[in-house]
């Protein structure tokens, strides 16, 4: 008897389960000025996209402590107003070390910044520059952040 398939025979297609999607923090940074709100962006270590800052929740820290903790790392923010439930949220693709990609929901919490220090961490993996959130809209790659942005 032959191993072969017989035309007839519907073809079976398993579905490869979809991960869930990881939580991340952000702290999306924001200042008044008489022009109007900026918005400060980082840049990624990696790819040097334009992005807000953000990471992983943190044991023993509430989800927008972590999100404060992860603006003062990566872009120098050392006071600030940060808003205890998040404004929003977007989705997008994080590229591992390992070169695997994991789906990511990002909380963002809105955060008005007083004070930006010249030495922080990761001042010399990132770079970091006021926008208007239309510009801002425009510089990053997540569309439901860049619909965030233009809400400001």
């Amino acid at each position: 008897m032959s191993s072969a398939r017989k035309r007839s025979e519907p073809r079976k297609v398993t579905k490869q389960p979809q991960r869930p999607r990881r939580l991340q923090v952000a702290a999306l940074c924001y200042k008044e000025t008489k022009v109007g709100r900026k918005v400060l962006l980082i840049t990624s270590r990696d790819t040097r996209r334009w992005i807000v800052p953000k990471g992983w929740p943190m044991k023993g820290k509430d989800d927008y402590e972590a999100a404060l903790i992860e603006a003062w790392e990566e872009a120098g923010v050392s006071k600030a107003d940060i808003e205890e439930e998040p404004m929003g949220y977007f989705e997008y693709a994080k590229g591992l070390s390992s070169g695997a990609t994991v789906p990511v929901e990002a909380q963002v919490y809105m955060t008005r910044v007083r004070d930006l220090k010249q030495s922080y961490p990761e001042v010399d993996e990132r770079t970091r520059e006021w926008f208007s959130p239309d510009e801002a809209a425009e510089l990053v790659d997540e569309p439901d952040l860049k619909a965030i942005l233009r809400t400001l």
